[in-house]
């Protein structure tokens, strides 16, 4: 059936095989396309999935998986491997709840042998895998596939060194998309064919000379991707050779005939560990995707033809372009404010803040280590940083916190974006655990803003604090729509709001459920209970004159908070209990995300999965007083 898609034949990589090597460029073309499709369905990350199409269909041709196991670090590039290895049927409900992850997960897949969402681990997981096939596992060769980003991060380097020092056969695929060997492909295309087709005998004869042996026109191209990996220019031996690994490349990673050969030479002939450079284009293959920006490195549902996204307009600015705008604002009048992020200028606001003070925002890439550091020497010198990470990629930097920040008592800043479960990225991305790990710190104080005003007052009071490290949290998306002052005013630190007075029952809101919380004291009417509600603002320290008034005035007090046990509510026990207040029958709850994982959904699906909706709030609180309920029903 000569008319049948190529791709129709492929069900799982072993397939590839009885393809020839037209037909796999073919199939990548098909394979294209079909990720376009998906993506415009579901949304995602689209850029980094075009870009390694070819390398993707060539890689599993080439290598025995899952016997042989591909590790993509992030996984942001993983939907073409997702469509070979058997889950094309189920791309449509890629990251939808109930749907297949937009990264590699080990549950979901044999083909997925090591999960990843966070970036530079690829290298680590690859050598263990190899290590353990030279003690006898039944696995084969370890391939990482690590992105020029990624590679920049210190756990990447201490893999490689480790490596290098073990001397064991693996491979490193470096996805470089910030360079393209374009114009004069046919040519190279034509060399390297015969340069991988020839009988050496060896690797090191496959990649000695390679630049010098390259046509003309490429040399410059080969030069500039030997500074890329050696930091230097006109270095004899790049720094992957200086720590043990044969360095093949750059090779064009959207050519067919390179991309195989060199895989085919490597598998054949490797002894210890490899490293091959492969250029490739973000957003290969799709106009509106090479054009943008961004590269269509994340997006929503759009329509293929025109590459229009389907945004939906939001109600209220978003809680980072709030806290980009706010900080942009206090360094007007504050020239010591600095703004400090790892790679994710646009994703924590301090893009806004770049673009009116672009002197005073640094951008450290992939290094959360070496950012948290950082920001701890320049507080040590007297400036006020402001660190924007997510919180889960805070969690990579936390040695540093204790260390050089909170031992020392350095103001340091800390802007936490993504508190809290964030949707459509899932468990991997969800800001659960920064109360817990932070609070437990000696110096900080830990705050979380209930809405845009309040976060916009907590930049100010970060920007007013030099006595020590600050921290405060707040989630993805788009503000509750209150009413926004023009300027931050300091709170005083450790000191909550009573936004609605009332009896029988308190409900202590740490952060942005306090919407939520306002919906559970309306399903509380109809049962005569008008609860007080409280906006915490902070976890550390504890407004303690006013946790003692309402445990001496109140049957029960309830805890809600958009994160795991061992936050806010362990802190408001940890006082009550030290304090002598439960001795007298006062009834506590906490209610925090539970003690498991998340899959991706909607935000509201999860925290319904959660447990934490108005009508759960309400339903606690009211059985916490021992009032007779029935079923309470969201309005």
């Amino acid at each position: 059936m000569p008319n049948t898609p190529l791709l129709d034949r492929v069900s799982r990589p072993a397939d590839l095989k009885g393809l020839s090597d037209i037909e796999l460029d073919q199939l990548s073309d098909e394979l294209r396309a079909e990720v376009i499709e998906a993506v415009a369905t579901t949304g995602g990350h689209l850029g980094s999935s075009l870009g390694v199409v070819e390398l993707t269909v060539a890689l599993h041709a080439v290598f025995d998986t899952p016997r042989d196991k591909l590790i993509w670090d992030v996984g942001h590039q993983c939907y073409p491997h997702k469509v070979l290895t058997g889950r094309r049927d189920r791309m449509k409900t890629l990251r939808q709840e109930g749907g297949i992850s937009g990264f590699t997960k080990r549950s979901e897949s044999e083909y997925d042998p090591f999960g990843a969402a966070h970036s530079s681990t690829s290298i680590s997981a690859a050598l263990g895998f190899t290590v353990a096939r030279d003690m006898g596992a039944p696995t084969g060769d370890a391939i990482a596939v690590i992105g020029d980003g990624s590679i920049s991060a210190g756990m990447a380097y201490e893999a490689m060194n480790n490596a290098g020092a073990e001397g064991r056969r693996m491979f490193v695929i470096l996805n470089d998309n910030e360079m393209s060997i374009a114009p004069p492909v046919g040519a190279m295309s034509q060399y390297l064919s015969g340069l991988y087709a020839s009988p050496m005998g060896n690797l090191q004869n496959v990649a000695e000379g390679f630049e010098a042996a390259l046509p003309g026109p490429l040399r410059d191209h080969a030069r500039r991707a030997r500074q890329l990996v050696t930091g230097a220019v006109g270095a004899q031996g790049t720094l992957f050779e200086e720590l043990g690994f044969q360095y093949i490349g750059p090779i064009n990673g959207h050519d067919m005939t390179q991309l195989l050969g060199v895989l085919r030479s490597a598998r054949a002939r490797a002894t210890g560990p490899v490293l091959i450079h492969c250029c490739t284009v973000k957003g290969k293959g799709y106009a509106p995707a090479e054009n943008s920006a961004d590269k269509y490195h994340g997006v929503s549902k759009f329509d293929v033809a025109s590459g229009t996204q389907n945004k939906s307009r939001p109600n209220a600015p978003s809680y980072t372009k709030v806290f980009g705008q706010a900080l942009a604002k206090e360094a007007e009048t504050d020239l010591d404010i600095v703004g400090i992020t790892a790679a994710m200028p646009s994703g924590t606001g301090m893009d806004i803040f770049a673009k009116t003070h672009p002197a005073r925002m640094f951008d450290v890439g992939i290094a959360e280590q070496h950012g948290v550091t950082f920001a701890a020497g320049l507080a040590a010198a007297g400036l006020k940083p402001f660190c924007a990470i997510y919180s889960t990629f805070l969690q990579r930097g936390y040695d540093q916190i204790v260390h050089d920040v909170a031992l020392q008592n350095l103001p340091v800043r800390f802007a936490i974006d993504r508190a809290g479960l964030v949707g459509a990225d899932g468990a991997t991305h969800a800001g659960a655990f920064d109360v817990g790990y932070l609070a437990a710190l000696p110096n900080i104080v830990v705050m979380a803003a209930s809405d845009e005003a309040e976060l916009i007052h907590m930049v100010a009071t970060a920007a007013a604090h030099d006595s020590g490290p600050i921290a405060f949290r707040y989630p993805r998306g788009e503000g509750e729509g209150t009413p926004m002052p023009d300027r931050g005013s300091v709170l005083e630190i450790g000191k909550a709001r009573v936004v609605q007075e009332g009896e029988d029952v308190a409900l202590l809101s740490f952060g942005a459920h306090l919407g939520e919380t306002f919906k559970a004291a309306a399903l509380m009417a109809p049962h005569h209970v008008t609860p007080t509600i409280v906006d915490a603002r902070f976890a550390k320290p504890l407004d303690m004159d006013l946790i003692r008034k309402l445990a001496k005035t109140h049957r029960a007090i309830v805890t809600i908070e958009q994160g795991a046990q061992g936050g806010f509510g362990a802190m408001v026990l940890h006082a009550l209990a030290n304090g002598g207040l439960l001795d007298g029958g006062l009834a506590i709850r906490t209610m925090t995300l539970p003690d498991r994982f998340i899959d991706q959904a909607a935000p509201d699906a999860m925290y319904a999965d959660a447990g934490m909706t108005a009508a759960d709030i309400a339903a606690t609180a009211l059985q916490a007083i021992g009032a007779k309920i029935g079923s309470i029903k969201a309005r």
